[in-house]
């Protein structure tokens, strides 16, 4: 069984630069517009929505602040399982920012964001960028 740790506990590590930003959270990052230092403001006065010990992971409800009456809730996934050492896994714009995932949809958001990959089909000159005959109509 993993072990439970309290946000306020990671932040130490967070605070110190013991952090890496792993490459899904990256990718809602350039998606949705927000920065690192949006993310770590949220992680800063956010608060576990869920911790989730089986993966050693939790699940912050925070907000990116823009000016006195302008914050926007943010979602943040954090791992810490290895010790002195926080992994950002993913952080996302909530539809229901209140609304507690369970392990099964959590781990199905962190699989699939909806974001549509980049594919470059290649083959005979004229049909680069399409897709073969038979995958096409």
């Amino acid at each position: 069984m993993g072990r439970i740790r309290r946000l306020e506990s990671l932040l130490e590590h967070i605070e110190a630069g013991r952090y890496r930003l792993g490459p899904h959270a990256a990718r809602h990052m350039l998606q949705e517009g927000f920065t690192e230092r949006d993310l770590l403001t949220a992680l800063r006065w956010g608060r576990e929505l869920a911790v989730y010990p089986e993966d050693e992971r939790m699940l912050v409800l925070g907000y990116m602040v823009f000016g006195p009456r302008l914050k926007l809730p943010l979602h943040v996934v954090l791992e810490y399982a290895r010790p002195r050492w926080v992994d950002v896994v993913t952080a996302f714009i909530p539809d229901r920012p209140h609304h507690v995932y369970s392990r099964a949809r959590l781990a199905a958001l962190i699989r699939f964001d909806g974001a549509r990959e980049e594919l470059e089909w290649s083959g005979p000159e004229g049909r680069k960028n399409s897709p073969p005959r038979e995958a096409a109509g």
